[in-house]
């Protein structure tokens, strides 16, 4: 790609990429790979990601409303039908992640 102008980018195929509408963003349409040439998903990063923000994910309070307590007894007969595991964090992923108690 070859930015001419901040935020428009040209190249032989269709735009793909267009200014978003909230400021200082910038959309595009299919997958993006970091890393690879073939990504299978929206995002695929082939590396290590440092997040300076938050990340917003769809079990984050911040996205949910209308939450409220449920039938306890009900909740703890689903638990009995969870299968439930103990593991050990890898030596080489625990290192990099500043994991003391794997």
């Amino acid at each position: 790609f070859q930015a001419s102008n901040p935020g428009q980018f040209e190249n032989d195929s269709d735009v793909l990429w267009q200014r978003g509408h909230v400021p200082e963003t910038i959309v595009y349409h299919g997958r993006v790979g970091i890393n690879t040439d073939a990504p299978d998903e929206a995002l695929v990063v082939c590396g290590n990601a440092k997040v300076m923000g938050r990340v917003m994910h769809p079990s984050d309070s911040r996205a949910k409303q209308n939450i409220r307590e449920v039938d306890t007894n009900e909740q703890l007969r689903r638990i009995t039908q969870m299968r439930l595991v103990e593991y050990d964090y890898k030596p080489e992923f625990a290192s990099v992640m500043g994991i003391k108690n794997t």
